[in-house]
């Protein structure tokens, strides 16, 4: 993907070094890339929603309807909060080494200090607080450059972007394998998750339920 002033302009550091805060680093414009502290700063914002959405009470949790795509015109349920933190955690899972991946667990899931975290794994201050700056830059890119659908800006992940399924398969079959993470679409996942291609549907409660069902017994016993 190509990074723009316009996006890194809002979150880079104003007393950063490197980009004096513009947020993007290099001469030309083909060869700008965006400077540690936005990616630091992608990753804070996401962290942030993450913790948020994980500490909340269960019943603040909303059930919001999606698109498939063009080629498949459903409607399919889903929980905006829930799929965030699989996709957090699973964009940490693919991403970070072990040694990292270490370090997240406890410092950033389990809410560790840096020196319980140094204790638990034998290492320095330095080389801890060196670990987590590259945990949070490698993540706040993936995080951003995910294809078909990134994790961040947040708004376009909860309030819903419509790309066509085409257009997303070639995005992701261009960009290279070892800087951009793939997740599955929600086509793939509906139709691994459904029963016979048929995708999930929510729970019937109360009187609907129990007319559904009074039809079905009923249908049994003409079909007898």
């Amino acid at each position: 993907m190509e990074w723009t002033r316009s996006e890194t302009l809002g979150i880079a550091n104003h007393a950063c070094t490197q980009c004096h805060g513009l947020g993007l680093r290099g001469g030309r414009l083909s060869e700008r890339q965006p400077c540690n502290c936005v990616l630091r700063a992608i990753f804070r914002i996401c962290y942030e929603k993450f913790h948020q959405v994980s500490t909340q009470e269960r019943r603040m949790s909303r059930v919001t309807l999606d698109g498939t795509g063009s080629q498949c015109r459903r409607v399919v349920w889903g929980r905006k909060d829930e799929e965030y933190i699989a996709d957090f955690l699973a964009v940490a899972k693919r991403t970070l080494r072990e040694d990292e991946h270490k370090i997240f667990r406890l410092h950033f899931l389990l809410g560790g200090t840096w020196r319980m975290c140094c204790d638990r794994l034998g290492i320095d201050k330095g080389t801890f607080f060196h670990a987590v700056y590259r945990i949070e830059e490698r993540m706040g890119r993936v995080l951003r450059e995910m294809k078909p659908y990134a994790l961040y800006p947040l708004d376009e992940y909860f309030s819903g972007v419509r790309m066509d399924l085409r257009e997303a398969k070639k995005a992701a079959a261009t960009a290279p394998l070892a800087e951009v993470v793939e997740m599955p679409s929600i086509a793939a996942r509906v139709s691994s998750a459904g029963v016979a291609g048929r995708p999930l549907e929510a729970p019937l409660k109360g009187t609907r339920r129990l007319s559904v069902l009074t039809h079905l017994h009923k249908s049994n016993r003409r079909a007898a």
